[in-house]
């Protein structure tokens, strides 16, 4: 059998294709490895940090097993490596793909990867700065009587703060799915202003199943979702217009 990665018309082979997702899986994790090292080095920092926010609600943190701050320090290295590899894995794919895609979907997926790391560390930014001291505001002042002190696990607190850090940080992408679906003709401005009604209601249930029980927390929660919507519908619409502008163009020209 030949060993050549490309076939007499220049396409890739299957086995060069393999090779090549190889290769780039394997720089993919080298970024993550780096940045896990990179992190966990400053681990102790990362959380003294993330910890102030609750030592300034009278949070007082303890850990109840032997490897329980080891495990803690892994955590926050690991989210925080993939932090850090996100430009090199948006790269890679993007590299990875390029050669299938057209001139136009080529333009569309480098974009949407570029903005879809941007948004994660946008949501990211946005949990730490307004979400999460209110979260731990709320769930404090059940102890405010000060008969019941709070002593937290430090595993449980910071796997709460990771947990929200991840939520806001994927719900952050919905402008950049959605117009990626738009510019590919995937999905239509129509369709998501006639499930205008439907998506509030979710976005709402969503809302209260990853916040405190209260009101107040769900409406903080849940605004900046809408909001997000309502950007997504007027992107796709822009997105979605355009496309079928370069698409009527290409049926002519042919």
């Amino acid at each position: 059998m030949s060993d050549l990665s490309s076939s007499e018309n220049g396409t890739m082979t299957l086995r060069g294709h393999l090779r090549e997702l190889r290769k780039r899986i394997i720089i993919c994790a080298i970024a993550f490895i780096a940045g896990f090292l990179i992190c966990f080095s400053f681990a102790r920092q990362i959380i003294t940090v993330l910890t102030d926010m609750g030592t300034g609600y009278g949070y007082h943190f303890i850990y109840l097993a032997p490897q329980e701050l080891l495990m803690v320090y892994f955590n926050v290295a690991m989210l925080g490596g993939l932090i850090i590899a996100l430009p090199v894995i948006a790269s890679e794919i993007y590299q990875f793909a390029k050669p299938g895609l057209s001139s136009q979907e080529t333009r569309s997926f480098f974009w949407s990867l570029v903005f879809g790391a941007i948004c994660f560390v946008i949501g990211i930014l946005f949990a730490y700065k307004i979400s999460l001291p209110f979260m731990l505001y709320f769930l404090i002042s059940f102890g405010a009587d000060g008969v019941i002190h709070a002593s937290i696990s430090i595993q449980e607190y910071l796997s709460f703060v990771l947990t929200v850090f991840i939520i806001f940080g994927c719900v952050f992408e919905m402008p950049v799915i959605s117009v990626l679906l738009a510019r590919l003709g995937i999905l239509k401005p129509e369709w998501m202003l006639k499930g205008r009604k439907v998506a509030i209601v979710i976005i709402f249930v969503v809302a209260a199943i990853i916040t405190p029980p209260d009101v107040a927390s769900q409406i903080l929660v849940a605004v900046p979702m809408i909001a997000l919507y309502e950007i997504s519908i007027a992107l796709v619409r822009m997105f979605y217009q355009k496309h079928a502008a370069e698409k009527s163009d290409a049926a002519e020209s042919e």
